[in-house]
């Protein structure tokens, strides 16, 4: 098995390099029982928003998550939410990160950052690592494995958290639908041509409220990290977004990243190259939806609006990032076309409601 944690990261991309003079005197003051030696950084290749960090020092490890470069809209990217929703769900749900830290102190890395344990694992994206033989038998068993971590996961008692501090389940789907159609007015970069009849749609078939729980927000294959013999999930990453809300808003939110091999070219490689789930053995998205059902005993009946929503969510996500790129406040080169995968997504979620 190849080391897993050089192939899950890069040399750190220009322009979003850290002080590590600084950060390694930080983190000797404020984390204790670290080894002696060099703080070491490399970056995560993998993600399109915040920007992750391994750090090492010794045979000492985390990871350092901060918000994008250039200025980021309201509410979005805060690292003290993500570090108190670590903080209550890891000791119900261990494939969540332990956190170690929150520091507000902009003069470290230039904004609040979260400090988090360095998980080990196998991470699946576009590609199996080498050394493992990939077969229908494999695909289908992590396939159930992201059903069963997902149905665990909404099965959690969040009574047992602080998280209603930072939810309002009543009301949500409401909230989502008028709340990310604004975050897309203020992000958008030219006229598409079926935004206005997907929006009223989405408005108008909000369906009633059902029961709510913990969601995830953005669970997705390249988000988990498994075992080396892919049979356990040992990680589960990026939870900015999680809070108390529609279940099936999260399966939903989870199909939009479910790509299969018969999806147009453009959603297939809109984030890079297409996922290993477009490979033969893989669950399709009505079979992932339909082994959840059986799973939760939840009714999937109005998955067309979830899914429809969730694809629209994306597409947003997808806007904020190129705004950012075409006002100059990244100059990441992967997101020079993303207005292209934003008319995809629009154009698939304006079929899927049709």
């Amino acid at each position: 098995m190849p080391d897993q944690a050089l192939s899950q990261t890069i040399l750190v991309r220009k322009g979003e390099e850290l002080n590590i003079p600084l950060l390694e005197e930080f983190l000797h003051s404020h984390v204790p029982g670290l080894p002696d030696g060099s703080l070491e950084i490399r970056q995560f290749s993998a993600g399109h928003s915040n920007l992750t960090y391994e750090l090492s020092i010794g045979n000492w490890q985390a990871v350092l998550r901060r918000p994008p470069l250039g200025p980021v809209a309201p509410k979005a990217h805060d690292m003290q939410r993500e570090f108190f929703i670590l903080h209550e769900v890891h000791p119900l749900f261990g494939p969540a990160p332990v956190p170690i830290l929150f520091s507000e102190n902009p003069k470290i890395t230039g904004s609040p950052f979260l400090l988090m344990e360095r998980k080990q694992g196998v991470v699946i994206d576009s590609a199996f690592p080498e050394g493992i033989k990939v077969d229908r038998k494999l695909c289908r068993r992590i396939s159930s494995l992201m059903v069963d971590r997902l149905v665990e996961l909404h099965d959690l008692d969040y009574q047992k958290t602080r998280l209603l501090d930072i939810s309002r389940p009543e009301g949500f789907m409401e909230r989502q639908v008028h709340g990310w159609v604004s975050r897309y007015q203020k992000a958008q970069t030219e006229n598409i041509q079926e935004v206005e009849k997907l929006t009223t749609w989405l408005v108008g078939h909000i369906p009633a409220a059902s029961e709510s729980s913990l969601i995830h927000y953005d669970f997705k294959l390249n988000n988990a990290m498994f075992n080396e013999s892919l049979t356990e999930m040992t990680g589960l990453f990026d939870w900015e977004m999680s809070t108390v809300g529609d279940p099936l808003a999260d399966l939903g939110a989870a199909m939009s990243y479910w790509t299969e091999e018969h999806d147009p070219p453009l959603l297939k490689t809109g984030l890079g190259k297409p996922p290993v789930t477009v490979m033969e053995g893989f669950m399709t998205r009505q079979q992932f939806m339909e082994e959840y059902a059986k799973k939760s005993g939840r009714d999937i009946t109005h998955m067309n609006f979830y899914l429809t929503f969730a694809y629209f969510k994306l597409a947003v996500i997808a806007q904020q990032i190129f705004y950012r790129y075409k006002k100059g406040q990244t100059q990441d080169p992967r997101f020079a076309h993303f207005d292209t995968f934003v008319k995809s997504l629009i154009a698939h979620a304006a079929e899927i409601a049709g």
